[in-house]
């Protein structure tokens, strides 16, 4: 037997080699479906409440007014639901090869997030506080608080990236939209 042979006879009875990964999911016509579904409910409960914004004066016909952009992204949203729900009936499930498993810490940092939300909203929501005689806004505060918090939680450790940037952004936003465009914050 030649050598050419024996190398083609081994490479049908061995395994394939291992690559240290685990498989990659498979395709899941279930988990698309789910998700066009979750999508298109969500933006028709968008689209739904954005209907419902009270307007202080209408516009006139043609004007924007405050419920447009959220008119607007909500109806965009529902159509592009409708599409998914369309692409995830009509054909077959997409390969998720390109899909990473979940690495270790992921659902713990999901949850962490989640957590460190909700008291940055709750936080936001008491506007002001008024401490030591002076009023105090709460949202420049929280929201350099749960930046630097966030990317600690992804793993920054450096001082620009836990201190520097977090009250950059804060600045600029709170100046942008508190300050120079008046939105309350």
């Amino acid at each position: 037997m030649s050598p050419a042979q024996r190398d083609a006879d081994a490479s049908l009875t061995t395994d394939p080699p291992v690559t240290g990964e685990a498989d990659p999911p498979r395709p899941s016509k279930a988990l698309e479906l789910a998700f066009a579904g979750a999508l298109l409910a969500f933006f028709a409960g968008y689209l739904a409440l954005a209907t419902q914004i009270d307007l202080r004066s209408e516009a006139s016909s043609g004007a924007i007014d405050a419920r447009t952009w959220p008119v607007v992204l909500g109806a965009t949203g529902v159509a592009v639901g409708v599409v998914q729900l369309v692409v995830a009936l009509t054909r077959p499930a997409p390969a998720r090869a390109d899909l990473a498993s979940i690495s270790r810490g992921g659902p713990v940092r999901v949850i962490a997030t989640v957590c460190v939300t909700a008291v940055f909203i709750a936080l936001w929501s008491l506007g002001s506080v008024i401490a030591f005689g002076y009023r105090i806004e709460v949202f420049p505060i929280a929201t350099a608080v749960y930046m630097a918090a966030l990317m600690l939680l992804f793993g920054q450790r450096r001082i620009v990236g836990l201190v520097v940037y977090p009250i950059a952004l804060t600045a600029f936003v709170y100046v942008v939209f508190g300050l120079a465009l008046r939105i309350p914050l």
